[in-house]
């Protein structure tokens, strides 16, 4: 898991669009919670986009996650502080 969450961390050096970017493990104070949570920040959906479909990114996602996963949840939402 160490080397999963490093390979995420990584990410933002390799894809510009990535304005702010969070990688946490669980605290462990419920059992049915995943282990391992990403929070990324982008200006627009388009950068999004970028990030999702980047090569760096999807290496990460078939090298260093998908042959762990047991399960995923993923959110996309559009958040106006106004």
């Amino acid at each position: 898991m160490e080397a999963a969450a490093d390979g995420i961390r990584a990410l933002p050096g390799y894809i510009p669009e990535i304005a702010m970017y969070s990688v946490g493990f669980d605290a462990k104070l419920r059992d049915d919670n995943y282990d391992l949570a990403v929070v990324g920040d982008f200006a627009s959906p388009e950068d999004y986009l970028v990030y999702a479909s980047h090569p760096k990114h999807l290496e990460v996602i078939s090298e260093l996650l998908a042959p762990y996963l047991s399960g995923r949840s993923a959110v996309q939402y559009e958040w106006n502080s106004e």
